[in-house]
């Protein structure tokens, strides 16, 4: 391994540590992808986990210019194929090796913008800002697991889309309270944190499943050492999602509800098995 080639691994092997240390569903789901598509999905998670923590996370900073700035250097890496930021070398490695469209990563980029500035989200913002915090990384990955078939690619996009806008609406049904309470943000239209009710849970949950369903038919369709990875963290989702839907509106109103991590890990050795015996 000469010079850059130490360089190279070393930023594709900071995508991993970061998944590892803020999601242990997705390290799980990464883990049972065929190890070909292991280094290019942490290094996409790796780029989108650190652009949201600057949303998020650094409120004593000016955050619209530590974004601008980010971006900035995304589109600059990619154009040099270089970044001393091992995140974004990383991520230029995996946007240029399997052509990812530019205006994946824009759209990802206003919807960051979007919680810097928010307002009560009317439908079309909404639906705007699940296209690009959600959707997106998911065709994304998608361009990854096709690698050049682009046929693959635009039958399985509208799936991958709704699997990642499922995943986002579980999230923020999830940390419904955290969200309002620490960001003062509530993503669902028309719904207002101190009136969400029964009725109004109940109409969100019958969008996320409608996603659910249109996704899964895209998953059976995905390339081999793609297929269980994603099933893995869709079923994990959907279980989350099914815990949420056995709770009251109340109830997540004011508390985070989470899958214990021996649960997680019993799902994705029943879904490896299962699999592997054509159970699943």
């Amino acid at each position: 391994m000469d010079a850059k080639e130490l360089f190279d691994q070393t930023s594709l092997e900071c995508g991993k540590l970061i998944t590892q240390r803020y999601s242990t569903s997705f390290t799980l789901g990464i883990q049972t992808l065929d190890k070909k598509f292991h280094q290019p999905i942490y290094a996409i998670y790796g780029f989108v986990r650190f652009a949201d923590e600057i949303v998020d996370t650094f409120h004593t900073h000016d955050k619209a210019k530590l974004l601008a700035e980010f971006r900035q250097e995304t589109y600059k890496s990619i154009e040099l194929g270089l970044s001393l930021n091992p995140v974004l070398h990383g991520f230029q490695m995996i946007v240029n090796k399997y052509d990812i469209d530019h205006e994946l990563i824009e759209s990802f980029f206003r919807s960051m913008a979007m919680d810097l500035d928010f307002t009560t989200y009317n439908d079309d913002r909404y639906l705007e800002y699940i296209y690009g915090s959600a959707e997106v990384v998911g065709l994304m990955c998608l361009k990854v697991f096709v690698d050049g078939d682009e046929e693959a690619y635009q039958k399985l996009r509208r799936p991958a889309q709704m699997l990642g806008s499922a995943f986002q609406k579980v999230n923020f049904l999830r940390d419904i309270k955290s969200d309002f309470e620490e960001r003062g943000r509530v993503y669902f239209p028309g719904v207002a944190f101190e009136q969400f009710d029964k009725s109004a849970k109940e109409l969100i949950e019958k969008d996320i499943q409608k996603d659910f369903d249109e996704a899964l038919i895209g998953i059976a369709n995905l390339p081999d050492g793609a297929k269980l990875g994603v099933k893995v963290a869709y079923l994990y989702y959907q279980k989350l999602f099914d815990k949420i839907k056995g709770l009251s509106a109340a109830k997540i109103a004011h508390e985070r509800i989470r899958i214990p991590n021996s649960q997680k890990f019993s799902l994705l050795i029943g879904t490896y098995f299962g699999s592997k015996l054509g159970l699943s």
